[in-house]
This record gives structure tokens, C-alpha cells and sequence, in this order.
């Protein structure tokens, strides 16, 4: 994976959450990934990249969803580097296209649907996520929206 240039490692867990991995495996080898945006970032509470919607604004997907949960932190908190399905609130079967990079420890309380099924981490080159991090969220004071370095999925291939 690549993220403004920057080469990221990942490691995919296939054996843990195999309909997830298998949704993210099928797009990556129709370049479904290529050159779409990272659209949020959160730096306060929440230590999150999301990419991976085509539209760029986060309401943008594969025109498909699926459930359920799979592969979900029994304690909530997901590591740095942890690659996991971004869904709707409250609905297990909303996943899709789009996923987030933590890349700071992250507890994610539960929600009427349970967590965020964990597909992957990122094995080495997670300072590519943070060089966009380092910029910061769009506005003043805002820790929760469009990056202000544009950050940009390259290139999403799967050996």
C-alpha cells in the first residue's frame, strides 16, 4: 500500500477475519483502491486515518455491504498500526470499502453493533501515515475531518 508515495507494509489476516480480507483483497485487485483519497483524520480521543471511499467525503463504497463483525479487540483497544473496517454506527452489516489506520493506540467503545472487525496491520512504513498526520485536521481547532495534507492511496496491490 502506498499513501502519498510513502510504502506501507501489511499484513493481512486472512485466518482471522476471512470475509473481510477477502472483500479488501477482491478490490485491491480491481485497483478499486488506486488513487482514492483518505478522508478523515481524527487527532484527539480517536487516532485514526479512513480511506478508501471513491467519492472522497465518506459516504462513498463498492455498491455493496456485508456483516458481521469479525476479528473484533475483546478490549477495545486497537494497536498502532491496525488496518480495521470503517462502518456505520450501530449496523454490523455496513461494512464495504472503507477502512482506517490507527496510528496511535485507540480504544473504540463498542456500539449496539459490537467493534470494527480488525483485518490487518501495517507492518512496516506506518511514518507515511504519520508525516499526514503531523499536518493536522482542516480548520482551526478541528480534530475531526479532511486531512490538510491530501493524503492519496496510490497504489494497493496484493502479493
Amino acid at each position: 500500500m502506498a499513501v502519498n508515495g510513502s510504502s506501507l507494509g501489511v499484513k493481512l489476516f486472512g485466518d482471522k477475519a476471512p470475509q473481510a480480507t477477502a472483500n479488501f483483497i477482491s478490490l485491491a485487485k480491481k485497483n478499486f483502491y488506486n488513487d482514492v483519497p483518505c478522508h478523515r483524520l481524527t487527532t484527539a480521543g480517536i487516532f485514526v486515518l479512513q480511506c478508501g471511499d471513491p467519492k472522497g467525503d465518506g459516504t462513498g463504497g463498492p455498491g455493496y455491504s456485508f456483516g458481521p463483525l469479525e476479528n473484533v479487540p475483546t478490549d477495545d483497544v486497537y494497536k498502532a498500526g491496525v488496518i480495521a473496517m470503517a462502518r456505520q454506527s450501530n449496523k454490523a452489516f455496513s461494512q464495504g470499502s472503507q477502512f482506517f489506520i490507527v496510528y496511535s493506540a485507540t480504544a473504540l467503545p463498542r456500539d449496539a453493533a459490537g467493534g470494527y472487525t480488525v483485518i490487518g496491520r501495517i507492518s512496516s512504513g506506518l511514518q507515511g501515515v504519520l508525516a499526514v498526520v503531523q499536518k493536522g485536521v482542516q480548520g482551526d481547532g478541528v480534530s475531526d475531518g479532511k486531512p490538510v495534507s491530501p493524503a492519496i492511496l496510490s497504489k494497493l496491490s496484493v502479493k
